[in-house]
């Protein structure tokens, strides 16, 4: 005796090798026994064999009109049985019966269950709704086919085209828009990337880049509405300085400025002055919402996008030939120790003399222009405009200032790798300017120009710099004024640097706090705790009263959070951008070999290294044995613009000597550098993609 039984949503076949009142015992072809409950059981049959009986009644169920079946089905809940003999006799055979409950149970827009082996049929309407659903899946799936089919010809349709980056990204797994990509790139065995790209779809490595950052991070888009920037009605002070700020020519948002008053008194007072758009903007008004959605610059090569609207940025910025509303702090040293003897913070007009350019003048103010009096450059080289007496006692301080950071460090600050500066070139033949306000298009010429770190300007900005948020920091967290904080515990590996509201020590910079401070048109946190430090500079020891930001307040960590987010994801980009134009550097100049340094080695792999005169990183293939340190000639291999991937095949060492042990040390501060690798996509070309299931 065989039996057909129900068994976890598929019908199964067996012989029937015990019965009880409640159960049976069934042994399926496979040779697999079951216990089987009785009420699962819907036929019991001696012939023909089960194999066969399956076949035929899976034959004939595709020959029943579910139309007319619906039809022939009583009103009630009803045996497939008893539809067996309303559609084919009333004798139906067993093939007949079983061929009937295979077409019952396919069909749960015409019938739904009521049981085991009963079914109750649905109302017009429902089989309606059932079917419409049913014919806009198979139009759907067709046009996923077409689609796909397109795709897989080396053709981009439309709608895919339009919605690229969210396919590649963020899909909607269930759009057909994704299912026709992950059809196409599996009937033709292609990576999605690499069939998009073949289809026309990518057809700008730049442009690819540039999206994906929108996408990501501006889907509105970049542009600013329309605001008036507000008036600062503070009456201010002017103070009696003659203050220079020193930046690289393509800084359009200038937040700081320097003034040195006091030489040959013995009491030198250094003026570090801020853009204040702290005194004009609020708390939850229109531009700051503008602000705290962007939280900061994003920097690129040849262009850039700014946290706020230019005509707000120049209401605030620090003009050369204005007097500009500044948050000052001045720091007064003994002129020949250079001990600090005192601060104090003033909210003033500030007369700017000049706007320096450290690009234009970096090979000007040199340690020995600046170390001695009567060195001259050659006839015609133009001097800065501010005194040499004031840049030399600016650099004196800032070496001085360097040295004591480092007895907290407990090591010194390393200098030993270039900064590089990208400028691009347009088909006029101009470097192109971010003020301009026209993106790069990818097919610019680019020049890659070194700029030393701790070169004399930038050591007395960086210092300076340092100087304020640390001493702001301070000062806010004596009177109770919360701020926003930069922090780290230790210099040991994997030690980061965090955020938080704690005046907490900061190891990599060796100072008792730090907090952004001095970059309040560029960076959002810096405008916070502007707003703050305005508080403890008008209200002292009651300051923690009357600032916007109160001690544990949700909004601060808020912004943290936040600003964390966008500001990884505005570096990573900028990142990423000049790793592209560091890659096309090689391709316009031919390049095919370098030398670079090993910084990085991993056990049987590939080890990583840096290029000596370009800002780039990447494997070394064929050098598993190289030691950190080594300098070594590479071959370079072909570029992938989209992954940004490149590598390097060892040709020959250079030099093999081991790193000293300070070198080693400054190495392990590059942990964090890598190579760029393979785009991750959100997209499985594994999942089932047809269309499936019921409307109902």
């Amino acid at each position: 005796m065989y039996a057909l039984f129900e068994d976890a949503g598929k019908f199964q076949t067996g012989r029937i090798l015990s019965e009880a009142d409640s159960s049976a015992q069934i042994e399926l072809e496979s040779g697999k026994r079951l216990k089987v409950k009785a009420a699962h059981v819907l036929l019991k049959f001696d012939k023909p064999s089960p194999a066969d009986l399956v076949r035929e009644a899976q034959a004939l169920s595709a020959t029943i009109e579910l139309d007319l079946a619906w039809e022939f089905a009583p009103e009630d809940d009803f045996d497939f049985a008893d539809l067996a003999r309303e559609y084919f006799s009333t004798q139906a055979t067993l093939t007949e019966q079983t061929a009937a409950l295979f077409r019952l149970f396919e069909a749960p827009h015409y019938f739904r269950r009521a049981g085991k082996g009963r079914f109750k049929k649905a109302t017009a309407e429902v089989i309606a709704q059932a079917l419409a659903g049913i014919e806009k899946k198979k139009q759907i799936q067709a046009q996923i086919d077409s689609w796909a089919a397109e795709l897989a010809q080396g053709a981009c349709p439309a709608p895919i085209q339009s919605q690229l980056y969210k396919i590649l990204f963020k899909p909607d797994k269930n759009a057909p828009e994704y299912k026709a990509v992950v059809e196409a790139a599996r009937a033709t065995q292609t990576a999605p990337l690499a069939l998009l790209q073949k289809a026309g779809a990518i057809n700008s490595a730049y442009q690819f880049h540039w999206q994906r950052f929108l996408f990501d991070n501006f889907p509105k888009g970049t542009g600013f509405p329309n605001l008036q920037a507000p008036a600062i009605a503070d009456e201010l002070p002017l103070a009696h300085v003659q203050a220079y700020s020193i930046d690289d020519s393509q800084t359009t948002e200038i937040d700081d400025a320097l003034s040195v008053q006091g030489l040959g008194t013995g009491i030198v007072t250094l003026g570090i002055h801020i853009a204040a758009p702290a005194l004009a903007l609020k708390p939850g008004d229109a531009i700051d919402q503008l602000g705290r959605n962007r939280l900061s610059t994003v920097y690129m090569p040849g262009y850039k996008i700014t946290m706020l609207p230019d005509d707000v940025v120049q209401r605030y910025t620090l003009q050369e030939g204005r007097d500009c509303p500044a948050v000052s702090l001045y720091v007064s040293f003994d002129e020949a120790t250079l001990i600090l003897q005192s601060t104090q913070t003033r909210v003033e007009r500030v007369p700017i003399a000049a706007n320096l350019r450290h690009d234009q003048l970096d090979a000007i103010v040199t340690e020995a222009w600046l170390n001695d009096a009567s060195f001259m450059h050659v006839a015609g080289v133009v001097e800065p405009a501010m005194p040499r007496a004031q840049l030399a006692f600016l650099f004196r301080l800032a070496q001085h200032l360097k040295a004591q950071r480092e007895v907290v460090r407990g090591k010194p600050e390393n200098f030993n790798r270039p900064d590089y500066n990208f400028r691009l070139v347009g088909n006029d033949g101009a470097p192109r300017d971010p003020k301009s306000g026209l993106a790069p298009t990818g097919e610019e010429q680019v020049q890659i120009s070194i700029r030393q770190r701790g070169a004399p300007l930038d050591l007395m900005v960086a210092e300076a710099m340092i100087l304020a948020n640390s001493t702001w920091g301070n000062w806010m967290a004596e009177l109770g004024v919360p701020g926003i904080y930069r922090s780290q515990a230790s210099l040991l590996p994997g030690v980061k640097v965090r955020m938080g509201t704690k005046a907490l020590p900061h190891a990599g910079i060796g100072v008792p706090s730090y907090a952004w401070s001095t970059s309040p048109l560029r960076r959002y946190t810096d405008l916070v705790n502007q707003w703050q430090i305005i508080a403890c500079a008008k209200h002292g020891s009651t300051a923690a009263l009357a600032a916007p930001f109160k001690p544990k307040d949700t909004e601060l960590f808020s912004i943290i959070s936040a600003f964390d987010g966008a500001y990884g994801a505005y570096n990573a980009y900028q990142n990423g951008m000049e790793r592209f134009w560091t890659l096309q550097y090689l391709k316009q100049h031919r390049i095919t070999e370098l030398s670079a340094t090993v910084f990085k080695v991993f056990p049987g792999q590939a080890p990583m290294a840096r290029a000596d005169d370009l800002p780039l990183v990447l494997p070394v293939l064929g050098g598993n044995d190289l030691p950190r340190g080594a300098r070594i000639q590479l071959r370079l291999s072909a570029i992938d613009d989209i992954s940004l991937d490149i590598s390097g095949h060892l040709l020959h060492i250079l030099e093999a000597n081991a790193p000293s042990s300070t070198e080693q040390a400054e190495m392990t501060d590059d942990e964090d550098d890598s190579a760029a690798g393979p785009i991750a996509l959100a997209m499985d070309v594994n999942e089932p993609t047809t269309m499936q299931g019921s409307a109902v």
